[in-house]
């Protein structure tokens, strides 16, 4: 018998429906992932049971995880469908594949959720260089040891893995995660975005900010670019202590 690859996939047609699950049968091909498994689904155009079905949505970008717009739950962890290989899928989850959007950012249509507001974190924390113009501006050098600590902040790609994995984010909390606080601590270390340094410690200090991290630390477990998430959230919490003693001093 020809050898296939099954997939349970969590299903919604629209934002405030409900969701389902549907079963979907692939032939098996060497070095599958699951982007590869989804293209198969939608050429096919039916589910295991012969029904005739909408292709199922996703989103991707790149192919080579660096965009992190494929990421979802697959078998129960949160990842990017990308670089998710059927061959070890089946060889550590059994012969079923599970695919559902994540839980922590409003579903779209099937695998496709909304991550603005991991964009508006990023706004709340000011995430970039203030600049106030395009031409060529002399700028203090960075020494090699500062540019060493401060690249893998810089592999961030907004995936919401770190997110969705946190105990803290939830529907009774406005936490605003693990990425937006690595990310102020990222353009806190440059020479010319550290003139918003105060600006990005008030957002730190405010409702949702580092106050509510839980210090679980699974946001640093399922990052996929291996940033270390919990030494900016350490390194946040000790500049914000000195700022809080220094404000305090000058009122």
């Amino acid at each position: 018998m020809e050898r296939t690859v099954t997939l349970q996939i969590r299903r919604q047609d629209r934002p405030d429906g409900p969701s389902y699950w549907q079963r979907f049968e692939i032939p098996y091909q060497p070095q599958l992932n699951v982007i590869s498994c989804l293209q198969a689904i939608a050429e096919l155009g039916r589910t295991a049971d012969g029904e005739r079905v909408a292709p199922v949505a996703w989103e991707c970008g790149c192919l080579e995880e660096v965009c992190g717009s494929c990421t979802m739950v697959i078998n129960g962890r949160v990842r990017q469908a990308c670089t998710a290989l059927v061959d070890e899928l089946l060889a550590a989850d059994g012969e079923v594949i599970r695919l559902e959007p994540m839980t922590k950012f409003p579903v779209v249509r099937d695998l496709v959720v909304d991550r603005g507001r991991m964009f508006e974190a990023l706004k709340r924390v000011r995430a970039w260089v203030p600049v106030d113009g395009y031409y060529d501006l002399p700028t203090p050098r960075i020494e090699q040891a500062a540019q060493q600590e401060s690249y893998p902040l810089t592999r961030c790609m907004t995936c919401g893995c770190c997110l969705e994995a946190c105990p803290q984010v939830n529907e009774h909390t406005g936490f605003i995660g693990a990425a937006a606080i690595s990310q102020a601590m990222l353009f806190n270390q440059h020479p010319v975005g550290r003139t918003e340094a105060e600006a990005r410690y008030r957002a730190l200090m405010a409702k949702g900010g580092i106050g509510e991290c839980g210090n679980a630390q699974n946001c640093v477990k399922v990052c996929p670019k291996n940033i270390p998430l919990t030494d900016s959230i350490a390194r946040a919490g000790r500049a914000l202590t000195f700022y809080a003693i220094k404000h305090y001093l000058d009122k």
